[in-house]
């Protein structure tokens, strides 16, 4: 029987019916989040292949805390550390399980999540599990968020921003890190988009803004973008990644990322920060191709184009498609307007995003 008949209808007539494509590597690619392109790079996965093949085993076996805790997993959050200069933290299965550990378990009762009304799904998810006492703020309202952070007599107070926002593409007030420590909130950034994107190590916006991390600081990266992985990593203080070992429950009960996603990811760090100055200016130059020809100042590798209906950012995407260049096609509920969601990834050469941006003004 077909029980969801009735809603797949309603969705396919609202023109946010959605379905799986086969990935098209004859295409152009401006619609991944694999910012850096390093997912092509085969001299990382050859070097994550010949150290893998030299261990006594090649899975991580079981969770963190029941023998699936590697040298290789602590070697890699040893280095996160270093580099974006944290006491502490863990690697795990994914980005959208970091955003559920985080919420999840860092919300009591008696405590308050102030989160950014644009952040992502699995964090509005998340806060909506067990009963979370959860406000959201205007998108990058730092005078609400002063406001209701002020009026606020929770046990504790925890604020949610992401660095470089998925779909809009702008950055965070660098303002949230000054309202945070004034209030004594804990701070989480969602670094997805913009850890290995932003700032003079390509660390993301705690870098960027050349912030002095705090034990209310909490940073969340994903590997399956600019590192061209797979998972999600968390930094903070020794004191709160101790809690999260005993309370977070995608990392409690969850088997322990991969050890080959992990070694990859420790060679892209490496990678990075070894090019950082190269990776910066071909960054640069996309971002100008873009301020050139489309007229839309981006901080990331994001380009929002606003279509607002969703019909025709669909016709928009397969029309491009038909060209030989492939973008996002973006609908609600993900977003309020649809849109053509354009990656400037390093992948690609900056030439092919020139023709790119000049087909998408012609349209």
């Amino acid at each position: 029987m077909n029980y969801y008949e009735n809603e797949l209808k309603a969705l396919k007539k609202a023109g946010r019916y959605r379905t799986r494509e086969v990935v098209n590597n004859e295409v152009f690619d401006f619609a991944s989040n694999d910012y850096l392109g390093l997912s092509h790079n085969k001299e990382l996965h050859s070097k994550t292949c010949e150290t893998l093949s030299k261990l006594p085993l090649h899975s991580s076996k079981a969770s963190l805390l029941v023998n699936g805790y590697h040298q290789i997993h602590k070697d890699f959050e040893d280095a996160l550390c270093e580099a974006n200069g944290f006491e502490s933290g863990v690697v795990l299965g994914s980005g959208f399980n970091a955003n559920i550990a985080l919420i999840e378990s860092l919300v009591r009762k008696g405590d308050k999540l102030f989160m950014d009304e644009k952040y992502h799904a699995s964090g509005v998810l998340a806060s909506n599990l067990n009963g979370i006492d959860v406000v959201f703020f205007e998108h990058n309202n730092m005078a609400e968020l002063k406001r209701l952070l002020k009026d606020s007599n929770s046990k504790r107070k925890i604020v949610a921003v992401e660095g470089i926002y998925s779909m809009d593409g702008d950055l965070v007030d660098k303002e949230v890190f000054e309202i945070c420590d004034d209030f004594g909130a804990i701070l989480i950034v969602d670094e997805a988009h913009s850890s290995g994107v932003v700032g003079s190590k390509l660390m993301g916006v705690f870098d960027l803004y050349s912030i002095k991390i705090k034990p209310n600081h909490i940073k969340m990266g994903t590997l399956g973008k600019a590192y061209g992985s797979f998972g999600a990593f968390i930094l903070a203080s020794n004191h709160i990644v101790d809690y999260l070992l005993n309370r977070a429950k995608p990392i409690i009960y969850a088997t322990s990322l991969s050890l080959y996603d992990t070694l990859l990811a420790h060679n892209a760090l490496r990678y990075i920060l070894k090019n950082r100055d190269e990776l910066k200016k071909s960054i640069l130059l996309n971002q100008s191709i873009i301020k050139e020809i489309l007229g839309i100042d981006i901080k990331g590798l994001i380009v929002p184009i606003l279509i607002n209906d969703n019909k025709r950012v669909i016709e928009i995407k397969e029309k491009l498609l038909s060209l030989g260049y492939l973008v996002g096609a973006i609908r609600q509920p993900t977003v309020e307007k649809a849109i053509i969601r354009l990656i400037v990834r390093l992948g690609e050469d900056s030439e092919d995003l020139r023709e790119l941006a000049l087909k998408i003004k012609s349209l």
